[in-house]
């Protein structure tokens, strides 16, 4: 591999050059990864703590596909799958982010992963799936309520992002 160390001067080494990507040369399903980054840096921009999409869909002011609900979570299809079968996970406790939930929401945050689990399993997907959750603006979070993501019906591929 050649390496061009200044102009006019060529260096042959063995390590791999790593170019910087350039988003219009990527496939059309990673395209939308500026659009998540750039709604991430907005929503961070203006998150004051206050109130979010995700708790008008648990009052129910506006409308969602709920797939789940008891009195700790809610769960519902996402609008912009990612995946075949792409569902949300909430909290109806009110946490922006998972780096200030407090020690005591320990159970809350198992329960979460457990209702995911459960929701995987009614949506057939014992062949594998993908929990994420996207935390402040670097994470890629758009919407400053706790959620995970649930997303399966497909291989997945690895590095995510």
């Amino acid at each position: 591999m050649l390496r061009v160390l200044r102009a006019g001067v060529v260096k042959a080494v063995r390590e791999p050059c790593f170019l910087p990507l350039r988003p219009h040369l990527l496939p059309a399903n990673r395209r939308s990864m500026s659009d998540e980054v750039a709604k991430a840096a907005a929503a961070a921009a203006s998150s004051t703590g206050g109130d979010t999409i995700f708790g008008k869909i648990i009052r129910k002011e506006i409308p969602a596909d709920i797939i789940f609900e008891d009195d700790k979570c809610l769960a519902f299809r996402d609008i912009s799958p990612q995946a075949p079968v792409h569902f949300l996970v909430i909290p109806k406790k009110p946490i922006a982010r998972l780096i200030e939930a407090d020690d005591g929401d320990a159970a809350l945050l198992g329960h979460l992963m457990v209702t995911a689990k459960n929701l995987a399993i009614r949506d057939k997907l014992q062949p594998g799936y993908r929990v994420v959750i996207n935390d402040g603006q670097q994470g890629a979070q758009s919407v400053y309520h706790l959620h995970l993501h649930v997303m399966g019906g497909r291989q997945m591929s690895w590095p995510p992002g």
